[in-house]
């Protein structure tokens, strides 16, 4: 896999991601997978895939869901680095991408074809996840007439097993599977808009916005009454 496309979208001078180095080897057969929650432009999840030495990516908008009957819109991007597994931070703004990013599950993963090459090519891709949030077995099945951009359309779908759920797990579990901090905290850690970041996590529905803050009225135990003469 090329990482030609991924250096060519980025300043590695202004951006903490990392170029990415050739993959050592290593005894441990096990692929890794991760799920980047992004706080840039928009909200999405990237789902990244290890396979010959670089992270095959697809950015999911509304992020994975364990409901088998839900279908994810997963679009196709460049391929990433195996050292990006690693990467939560904040991409500066004006770069490529900028804005917060988070590792929001990470784990191994195992092609459930012997030939996952010609399953890519084919555009039905069946693996099991092993991670920390997200566990069983998906497809990613490439599509047409979704997403109405330039870039290869795929779905993600969770098939039925002992993992399936209705749970919105994006919902409840909304925090880094590696530091346990929301987008807010990873973005005050580093530097990031901590206001931005912070409309991608649930808690931040509750916060009040500031046009329509009012004075709140004194409570009758604060008003001193009148004597009467």
């Amino acid at each position: 896999m090329s990482l030609k496309k991924y250096r060519e979208k980025r300043n590695f001078k202004i951006s903490p991601e990392p170029q990415g180095s050739p993959k050592k080897e290593d005894t441990k057969p096990d692929l890794i997978f991760v799920v980047q929650k992004h706080r840039a432009s928009q909200l999405h999840y990237d789902f990244r895939l290890e396979y010959d030495g670089a992270l095959l990516s697809w950015a999911v908008p509304r992020g994975p869901s364990l409901d088998p009957s839900v279908k994810r819109l997963a679009m196709q991007v460049e391929d990433h680095p195996i050292d990006y597994a690693k990467f939560e931070g904040v991409i500066p703004k004006g770069e490529y991408g900028g804005g917060t990013v988070m590792v929001w599950d990470i784990g191994t993963w195992t092609p459930e074809q012997s030939d996952v090459e010609a399953a890519l090519k084919k555009g039905d891709l069946k693996f099991t996840l092993h991670g920390k949030k997200l566990r069983g077995s998906w497809v990613l099945v490439r599509t047409r007439g979704f997403g109405g951009g330039s870039k290869p359309s795929w779905l993600m779908i969770k098939h039925r097993d002992q993992y399936a759920s209705t749970e919105d797990i994006t919902e409840t579990q909304p925090r880094s599977a590696v530091s346990r901090r929301l987008l807010a905290g990873i973005a005050r850690d580093n530097g990031g808009n901590v206001e931005l970041a912070a409309t991608g996590d649930p808690a931040s529905k509750a916060i009040p916005r500031k046009a329509v803050s009012k004075r709140a009225k004194p409570s009758s135990a604060a008003v001193p009454r009148k004597r009467r003469a």
